[in-house]
């Protein structure tokens, strides 16, 4: 999967929990019943990691082009510069 696979999956995922909370709430209340407020939901849920957790081919639309091993050898690796900071402290002297 994909960035902005990733980024469209935690969308869907929240839209279809919304959706399925208001709908479980509505019919709950309606019909004044917790447990088929709680199964509507459950329900949601269920539907919602089997429309996410799996690797849809939508998910994977903008592949990452990563770098070949050939032509990571030509490009030199960055170098982390060790500054060593010994900044004196202010003291204020009364």
């Amino acid at each position: 999967m994909d960035w902005q696979g990733q980024k469209m999956a935690e969308l869907w995922m929240q839209i279809l929990l919304l959706v399925s909370a208001v709908i479980a709430f509505a019919t709950g209340y309606t019909l004044g019943s917790f447990q088929l407020m709680i199964l509507i939901y459950a329900g949601g849920v269920v539907l919602t990691a089997l429309i996410i957790i799996p690797n849809w081919p939508w998910f994977n639309r903008h592949p990452l082009n990563w770098l070949d091993p050939s032509e990571a050898d030509k490009h030199p690796k960055p170098q982390i510069s060790v500054t060593s900071s010994s900044k004196k402290k202010n003291t204020k002297q009364k």
